[in-house]
């Protein structure tokens, strides 16, 4: 399973790079307001988008017994 935490960290960095990709677009001094905006609406759908599947895939992960939840019980 440790092939599931590197699959993890890639998709939150994919995550911050399409971050950072939407704050350079932001910034970005430029003539043509509609394609900046054109970008930065792109890079930031493209982040919801990973974000979504990144969970789906955890909540699968889960159900189907790969991964196992750690930490202190929910019951008293």
């Amino acid at each position: 399973m440790c092939s599931m935490k590197y699959l993890v960290a890639v998709a939150f960095l994919a995550i911050l790079a399409s971050l950072a990709s939407a704050l350079f677009f932001m910034m970005r001094n430029g003539r043509n307001d509609k394609a900046k905006d054109n970008h930065m609406a792109k890079a930031l759908a493209f982040r919801v988008g990973l974000s979504i599947v990144l969970f789906i895939c955890i909540l699968l992960a889960w159900q189907l017994g790969y991964i196992q939840p750690t930490g202190l019980p929910a019951t008293r």
